[in-house]
């Protein structure tokens, strides 16, 4: 999986994985995107790359395997939707 985000100050478009290697910031314009947590925003966007990549594989392995039954999307997904929701959209800081 490869988590897209927005720089809320540049506006431009990263993947979880330049963040990783920034140390927290951002790959393009070098801000950090909360200087008092970088080590911290390092480590879970790593874990949610992992995790995420993990489930995506988990989710074709079992649509693989034609079973005869559903998931609930809300139960799969509903979660994250509301962590997302709690991020919120990109907003642009001019400085």
């Amino acid at each position: 999986m490869k988590i897209r985000g927005t720089c809320g100050h540049c506006g431009r478009e990263f993947v979880a994985e330049q963040v990783v290697a920034s140390g927290g910031a951002c790959p393009w314009c070098g801000e950090p995107f909360n200087p008092d947590y970088g080590g911290t925003i390092v480590d879970v966007l790593r874990d949610a790359d992992v995790a995420g990549t993990a489930l995506e594989r988990s989710m074709n392995a079992l649509a693989d395997l034609a079973p005869s039954m559903t998931l609930a999307e809300g139960s799969v997904l509903g979660e994250i939707r509301r962590q997302l929701a709690r991020i919120g959209s990109p907003t642009v800081r001019q400085p």
